[in-house]
């Protein structure tokens, strides 16, 4: 088909004859899409009020930074910190983690050049390594690799500073000195130098990577001393711990007890296996990425379960579907797209993942459920990082229907999870390549 003068005329001629199309226009023109198609009975299905709920600290913000994968996380564990510091709210550090992250991540590119030097310079593999070696998004594996090598420490001990919470420059810089750093150690092999020589020049090219990082982040504490007062107004005094110390003893996460489970409808992934990505890491001894692929039902009772019990539960979505950002709602049927548009949007989750419509880009919390008269969710409460202003002051709410659409990932502890699908981890992991849909990383600012 080509498109010509009579194929247009045609094209008008249907327009301008649905005449609820010259009022679409207008709205549409005036207002966007989005807001034209809103449903406003929307907002009456979420009442913003739970059946059950965890505790929880005061609403973060990751700023202009996509480090939500980590402030998911460590809100996720500050419930058990508040506790046991008898506190009303708490904040871990997310810089501390952040200068950790940049770090192994660099290191982790350098192996991965090294261990693909002879690999063709046009290969997907190499291109795919070169596009973006140090974001600042990651998985829920990839953090629980960080605490369990670094620990964590109060935002007191490494508070922000500019490029923690305005990462674009840093990781422009980092990027295109990791780049040049490849292109030495390929152009080396190349030109015959020894794999010692090739480990001694990678030594070198880590050191301008800390010392960026310590420019721009802070240096890291090896110790630190925390003074605090708790609710009762009791002052308290912790001294002379380090982060690996202050983790194990006031969050005391036993971190291989918590699991990712994927919900991956695609034929190519069957549930009850587990699956990991290739060249898909932080820190390069760590356990890698590990996702069980289950049905959605399992995701929801074992987020359930653990809300009941008190414990929030970090997950991975795509939050920028069908999102009600300011309300802070997240509906599958947030905006009537076929009365606006024509149609609406068709595509199954499966459909989505294998033509790119759709995949992981953002971590929250799920900090509460509310449940029918069976048990059963309506709806999702969702502590989000993007400060108090979005949503209702920090807090989301999501329909049951749109985490089976758009929810992909939850951690829990392996005591929420039936037995039938933990076996999955007892058998060699399935390897996806580097630019599977389930290697995304959550890093949505």
């Amino acid at each position: 088909m080509t498109i010509n003068n009579e194929l247009l005329a045609n094209f008008k001629n249907r327009f301008e004859g649905n005449q609820e199309n010259q009022a679409i226009k207008g709205a549409i023109a005036k207002v966007g899409i989005n807001d034209a198609s809103l449903d406003n009975n929307v907002l009456r299905r979420h009442s913003f009020v739970f059946s059950d709920e965890t505790k929880r600290g005061k609403i973060t913000n990751q700023e202009a930074s996509g480090r939500c994968w980590m402030f998911a996380a460590l809100n996720t564990a500050r419930v058990g910190t508040m506790e046991k510091l008898n506190v009303e709210s708490f904040e871990f550090s997310q810089n501390y983690t952040l200068f950790w992250d940049k770090l192994e991540k660099a290191n982790y590119f350098l192996d991965s050049i090294l261990d693909t030097v002879n690999e063709a310079q046009d290969s997907r593999l190499i291109a795919h390594l070169l596009t973006d070696p140090v974001q600042d998004g990651g998985q829920w594996d990839m953090f629980s690799g960080i605490l369990e090598k670094y620990g964590a420490v109060p935002k007191a001990v490494m508070p922000e500073t500019f490029h923690s919470a305005h990462t674009s420059v840093l990781n422009t810089i980092l990027t295109s000195k990791l780049r040049e750093f490849a292109s030495v150690l390929r152009e080396g092999h190349q030109a015959g130098q020894t794999t010692e020589e090739l480990a001694a020049k990678k030594e070198d090219m880590l050191y301008f990577v800390y010392n960026v990082l310590v420019k721009a982040l802070g240096e890291v504490p090896e110790t630190f001393t925390y003074d605090y007062r708790d609710k009762d107004d009791q002052y308290h005094r912790i001294s002379d711990v380090t982060p690996q110390e202050f983790f194990s003893s006031y969050v005391g996460w036993d971190l291989p007890n918590l699991v990712s489970l994927l919900n991956a409808p695609t034929a190519d992934k069957p549930y009850g296996r587990a699956y990991t990505v290739k060249y898909l890491g932080t820190v390069k001894e760590a356990q890698p990425v590990r996702y069980i692929n289950v049905p959605i039902d399992v995701l929801k009772e074992a987020a359930v379960a653990s809300i009941k019990n008190g414990e929030p539960v970090w997950f991975g979505c795509d939050v920028g579907k069908l999102l009600v950002k300011d309300a802070g709602i997240m509906d599958d049927k947030s905006y009537d797209y076929d009365l606006t548009l024509g149609e609406g949007l068709n595509l199954t989750k499966a459909q989505r993942l294998d033509y790119g419509d759709s995949l992981l880009t953002h971590a929250m919390v799920f900090v509460g459920v509310n449940l029918d008269d069976e048990g059963k969710p309506l709806t999702w409460k969702v502590e989000n990082s993007w400060g108090e202003k979005a949503g209702k002051k920090g807090i989301y709410s999501m329909s049951d229907q749109w985490f089976e659409e758009y929810n992909y990932q939850i951690a829990v502890d392996k005591k929420y999870i039936p037995e039938k699908w933990l076996k999955a981890l007892d058998e060699p992991l399935i390897e996806l390549e580097p630019w599977d849909p389930m290697g995304a990383l959550a890093m949505m600012k």
